[in-house]
């Protein structure tokens, strides 16, 4: 496998985004939606897939580009291509306040698991795919961390964390419990499982849910201290309902407290 030799720029603390510089003739790939400026000479083109080439035929290409749905993400990527005679640049931008990392696939063996959403742009030739759960375990119960994605070849990928970024590098045995949203992705050397929180208190009132995430080493393990899930979970619950007053509006002033505070929408 021969992925693109890509060089690349992270800027940005809290909302980040990557510039990549293509040489004459290499090509990026990325996400739908992620794209957030290029310089003259960089051709865009919507593709089945990953475009990696890997599948041969149309029904291949609809098949890889159709695993993309279990996922939830679109049917298309979007490559973009330099196609000038000098350095180009083109960037992609953080779906969410978080950092982007970057993945050397060549220093993961080749293959790099994250979760589903995490995918944010990667060299051209690098393959997009879904990584099933063998375990029972983990398909009854893994929530968000049943299907992945898996990253595989030789060159650079680019995943989102949501929130703080925290990175682990587990030694053999080693074992770390994760909630399973804040599962960013690991190394394919990693052993991952899911577990019972167990205690009935804990079942009942402890408000994390019934499952974790067991990672055991070896290997690196990426966590996001804030998944986008909890992060809409939040924004829905404060949001006003059926023209109800919005959560935490006012304090227990009400209507005087926005007119106090300026927010004076009637």
């Amino acid at each position: 496998m021969n992925a693109h030799e890509i060089d690349y720029e992270i800027f940005g603390e809290e909302m980040q985004y990557v510039s990549v510089e293509l040489d004459p003739n290499e090509g990026v790939i990325a996400e739908a939606g992620s794209f957030m400026m290029m310089d003259p000479d960089i051709k865009m083109d919507t593709i089945f897939g990953d475009g990696s080439g890997q599948d041969t035929g149309v029904f291949g290409k609809i098949f890889s580009a159709g695993k993309r749905i279990l996922t939830g993400e679109s049917l298309f990527m979007t490559a973009f291509y330099n196609v000038g005679q000098g350095k180009r640049q083109v960037s992609f931008a953080s779906p969410y306040p978080g950092k982007i990392v970057a993945i050397d696939l060549s220093e993961k063996n080749g293959k790099f698991i994250c979760q589903k959403d995490a995918f944010l742009c990667a060299a051209k030739g690098v393959r997009v795919g879904i990584e099933f759960s063998r375990k029972l375990g983990r398909g009854l119960f893994g929530g968000e961390g049943f299907i992945m994605q898996k990253l595989e070849g030789d060159g650079m990928a680019f995943v989102h964390a949501g929130g703080t970024l925290a990175k682990k590098t587990l030694q053999p045995g080693e074992v770390l419990r994760v909630d399973t949203g804040c599962i960013v992705g690991f190394s394919q050397t990693v052993d991952y499982d899911i577990e019972f929180v167990g205690g009935i208190k804990n079942t009942i009132f402890g408000g994390e849910g019934l499952f974790f995430a067991t990672l055991r080493g070896p290997g690196t393990v990426y966590i996001q201290s804030l998944p986008f899930s909890r992060l809409a979970g939040r924004v829905l619950a404060a949001a006003p309902k059926g023209g109800g007053k919005d959560k935490g509006e006012g304090s227990i002033l009400g209507g005087l407290g926005d007119l106090i505070d300026g927010d004076n929408r009637f």
